[in-house]
């Protein structure tokens, strides 16, 4: 088990002052997660054994239904002393498949060309929520510089998002991972996936790296990264531009760290929404360093359902360059993403001790810096240090500040009336 890399308030403390308790927290520092290393490409021993997709019947021609000769190969695979799972350059037309675990010894899965999701609705009635899936699979690396095509328009054309007047049902992640253990996603593009581009579901100690996450800006739902109930997991050097969040971080996510990435068009990168239909939700120990953000319709934002519980803390986010974003900064404790009115609740995700470091740039809202927390939860240990944002127009940002507890350190602009 990996060590708590992001324990950075005493879980005790519930606010932050302008004595030894800010200092110590801006001053904190974070350890980098360390993972297991998988074989690179040109290290693969010559103990494992080789597992080509084309050698179990798939054609690889973009017309014939490759799914059965993947589930034929990925059972010898799984059940090798070790193995390599080979997706040669070719294009692979796959049906839903789920490749189950747990497997006998260690996986690389190798895909060097082009996997491409039939766009049959019928092809998805017996799970309407994946496409691929990985599940319960430990020492797992997926790697390769290939593609992932989830071939989405004909599920945006059907979604309620561009149709009032249909019916709001689900559309497959593309590529999910669920109860997966010490596993390293690299070097793939993942694009127009039906809905959700990437999920992790209840994973533990995750890396992912060099992605490229892409979908058009109108595309509903289309997340780029989700990250749900998973502990320890690292995104680095990542391209995503969506319809939807860059990356969605939700309820049961600890250690989560985010460095370098790239984010736009989309909605930014988002914690939640926790505490929808009065659910008891909790994230912690998530740090954003080292981001660009053009032109989405949100930066950095947190946001909750009224009438939920549990708890949003230990947040870092610094290091960041805002280029024409809408709301770049936001905590939103009364998000209501329905068609009617949402009702004033009584309780509320408590937020405390989120910390916004550097952040820089443009910001295509009025309003820079908006604090919109709980009159009877409100948000506390919120600290803002060296923050410059300046309207597109090139006037000053403004910022809108209710029911939180704030404390400023270095030159911040805007700042709270």
């Amino acid at each position: 088990m990996l060590e708590d890399p992001l324990r950075l308030f005493d879980e005790g403390s519930s606010k932050v002052d302008d004595g030894g308790t800010l200092k110590d927290f801006i001053m904190q520092s974070t350890h980098v997660l360390s993972f297991k290393s998988f074989d690179k490409l040109g290290e693969i021993s010559s103990s494992l054994q080789l597992v080509n997709v084309n050698d179990y019947g798939a054609q690889g021609d973009g017309k014939s239904d490759d799914t059965q000769a993947f589930k034929k190969a990925w059972e010898v695979a799984c059940s090798s002393e070790g193995a390599v799972f080979v997706v040669a350059q070719k294009n692979y037309l796959l049906k839903p498949i789920t490749f189950s675990g747990p497997c006998k010894s260690n996986i690389q899965v190798r895909i060097y060309g082009s996997l491409e999701a039939s766009d049959k609705a019928s092809d998805y009635s017996e799970d309407r929520a994946h496409w691929l899936m990985f599940d319960s699979v430990q020492k797992l690396s997926v790697k390769g510089g290939g593609s992932i095509d989830g071939n989405g328009n004909i599920w945006w054309q059907n979604s309620c998002k561009r149709n009032q007047n249909l019916p709001c049902k689900k559309a497959p992640t593309a590529l999910t991972f669920y109860k997966c253990k010490d596993l390293t996603v690299e070097d793939l593009t993942i694009k127009n996936g039906q809905q959700m581009h990437v999920s992790f579901q209840n994973s533990e100690n995750v890396l992912v790296s060099g992605l490229t996450v892409t979908a058009p800006e109108d595309s509903p739902n289309t997340d780029g990264i989700h990250i749900t109930n998973t502990q320890n997991i690292q995104i680095q050097n990542t391209v995503t531009g969506t319809g939807d969040d860059c990356i969605s971080i939700e309820s049961g996510s600890m250690n989560v760290q985010v460095t370098n990435i790239t984010c736009g068009p989309g909605h930014g990168i988002s914690i939640g929404s926790l505490g929808s239909q009065e659910s008891k939700d909790f994230v912690s120990g998530v740090m954003v360093n080292g981001a660009k953000f053009s032109g989405t319709t949100n930066g950095v934002r947190i946001k909750t359902w009224q009438g939920g519980s549990g708890s949003a803390n230990n947040i870092k986010f610094q290091n960041i360059e805002m280029e024409k974003v809408t709301n770049p900064i936001i905590i939103d404790q009364n998000y209501c993403d329905q068609a009617t009115p949402c009702k004033q609740q009584q309780s509320a995700v408590q937020i405390r001790n989120v910390l916004y470091e550097n952040i820089r740039g443009t910001s295509a809202s009025e309003v820079g810096v908006q604090f919109d927390c709980s009159e009877k939860f409100p948000c506390e240990g919120i600290v803002l240090q060296n923050i410059e944002l300046q309207h597109e127009s090139g006037g000053g940002a403004m910022a809108s500040c209710n029911n939180v507890q704030l404390s400023y350190t270095g030159d911040v602009n805007p700042q709270c009336p």
